[in-house]
């Protein structure tokens, strides 16, 4: 069972690396002249051109999915580092008077790489690296903290953490992943069901605007605000900082994994699961990870294991999980322990953001709605003993992220929803890169009469360009025809008032990317 544990939780961090790839090379004209006013607005060494000695170190330094660098990779024209909202704010005016256009990434993990590479060749770009704004200064008296967009969530538990052991973040399980981007999407973590997603518990944010001003919550508007919460990075300017509401969590938590498979009634258990997950107390959460014969249910409890075990016992016998299962530890030490699958791993491996270029990944998403059939299950298990097989994940939803009305944020999908799915093919090098891609979308396709519909949604944190993208219009500004493609399985009747807002705050579409919301004009 080790071994079997050790294998998942190497797929599982081959899955989570994600897109990078840049784009073609501008008319000297607008390079020359947007470098040139970089320099006189920012201080040199904030600004990496080709030439520079680590630009490369640098544009590696949050790629995580090996496919989007290779010796074909076009660099983009040059990556800017901003250590203040200042710098930000001069590159947007720099941007705008010359041509260039901005992406802006803060931890890497856009399932498609867009946050720092284009698909379309010949786009005039720069890459945004957020990595230098990370700080996070948590109140204790009001139990808020302001976080930068570049800080990852590791460095977000951590530093919450040693502030206070009972208050934490709702947030997501990957440490690497870049808080800028994930309160951008929504945010789906281990708590949700207790306390909400990631951007239920926002209070304020500073955002660089369209015209380069940096402007908080009470200047943007409350549709502006609203709309950043969820509605997917890159479309209405670049958030620097946020404000959050951090949460209570007990000093004793308990984990559990437990392994079943085929063999010992995996797929009984996962049929039953799908019923129990959403409405157990919201202070529980099991997620279960499916990948080759077996199911892996992984738990989050706030509270003790003698509390959990009356409760497993009379709602969800059929696991048959005992105290043997549980470890008390603390809340920072539960983030540790369901990321890494490790109860030995220092809690400071948190803080760690390191990349690495050793594996490629696809990712895809559903959402479920209706409990799918068992004798369907018993067809779904063997697509991950397939050539090519990767895993999927599912999510329980219900609990407080099911209270909140769809339309209060843009991520529409709350009550009604059973679970999220992801779907992830991974690979290392090509002779296995086919086999993989096929498998996923394959698996995709076989999951069509079982999971949302009209349109069949999808979360745009795990962005996927196979739904579409953005086909860019004779005046330059993206189509709303050809985002509502897409855009509408992401936020369903929240497209339109995001389309909206992109109007009023960014008309002439200079944030963008293939899936970014285009104004409704």
């Amino acid at each position: 069972m080790a071994a079997i544990f050790r294998n998942l939780a190497l797929g599982l961090a081959i899955s989570f690396f994600v897109s990078c790839h840049c784009l073609a090379v501008p008319s000297l004209a607008s390079s020359d002249g947007f470098l040139q006013c970089l320099q006189q607005k920012i201080p040199g060494e904030l600004v990496l051109t080709q030439s520079s000695n680590n630009f490369t170190a640098v544009l590696v330094s949050s790629i995580r999915n090996a496919k989007f660098f290779t010796n074909a990779t076009v660099r983009p024209l040059c990556i800017v580092t901003p250590i203040d909202a200042s710098h930000v704010q001069a590159a947007v005016l720099c941007g705008r008077a010359e041509g260039v256009r901005l992406r802006v990434r803060s931890g890497g993990h856009d399932y498609e790489g867009l946050s720092y590479r284009s698909v379309r060749g010949g786009e005039v770009f720069a890459v945004i690296d957020l990595a230098g704004m990370r700080a996070v200064s948590v109140s204790l008296g009001d139990a808020t903290a302001w976080v930068d967009s570049g800080a990852t969530l590791g460095e977000l538990y951590y530093t919450v953490a040693k502030s206070n052991p009972n208050l934490a973040f709702p947030a997501g399980v990957c440490p690497t992943i870049g808080v800028g981007g994930h309160l951008s999407g929504g945010g789906i973590s281990m708590m949700m069901r207790k306390y909400g997603l990631s951007i239920d518990n926002i209070l304020d944010a500073k955002i660089v605007n369209a015209n380069g001003e940096l402007v908080d919550r009470a200047a943007m508007g409350e549709d502006l605000f609203w709309a950043i919460r969820g509605g997917g990075g890159e479309s209405f300017g670049i958030v620097v900082s946020w404000k959050i509401r951090l949460v209570q969590v007990p000093s004793t938590v308990t984990v559990f994994i437990i392994g079943r498979t085929v063999d010992q009634g995996a797929v009984d258990i996962v049929t039953r699961w799908q019923d129990v997950a959403p409405s157990l107390p919201s202070e529980l959460t099991i997620r279960v990870i499916l990948q080759g014969p077996q199911a892996t249910f992984q738990s989050l409890y706030l509270g003790s294991c003698a509390a959990l075990l009356p409760t497993m016992s009379s709602l969800f016998p059929e696991l048959g999980m005992t105290s043997a299962d549980c470890r008390e530890m603390s809340w920072l030490q539960s983030a540790a322990l369901i990321q890494f699958w490790n109860p030995n791993t220092p809690v400071e491996e948190l803080l760690n953001r390191r990349t690495s270029l050793q594996g490629s990944s696809k990712g895809k998403s559903d959402y479920v709605e209706r409990a799918i059939p068992n004798g369907v299950w018993k067809n779904i298990f063997p697509w991950f003993t397939m050539n090519g097989a990767g895993m999927a994940i599912l999510e329980p939803q219900g609990g407080f992220v099911g209270s909140v009305p769809a339309a209060a944020t843009p991520y529409p999908h709350r009550s009604g929803t059973l679970y999220n799915v992801q779907y992830i093919a991974f690979w290392s090098g090509d002779n296995t890169a086919v086999a993989a891609n096929q498998w996923i979308r394959d698996l995709y396709a076989f999951m069509e009469p079982y999971v949302s519909k009209n349109p069949r949604a999808a979360y745009v944190n795990y962005r996927d360009l196979d739904l579409g993208e953005n086909a860019v219009a004779a005046n330059d500004v993206s189509s709303f025809d050809s985002g509502k493609v897409w855009g509408r399985r992401y936020f369903a009747g929240n497209f339109d008032r995001l389309a909206a807002v992109k109007a009023a705050v960014d008309p002439t579409d200079y944030f963008r990317n293939e899936q970014s919301i285009p104004p409704l004009i």
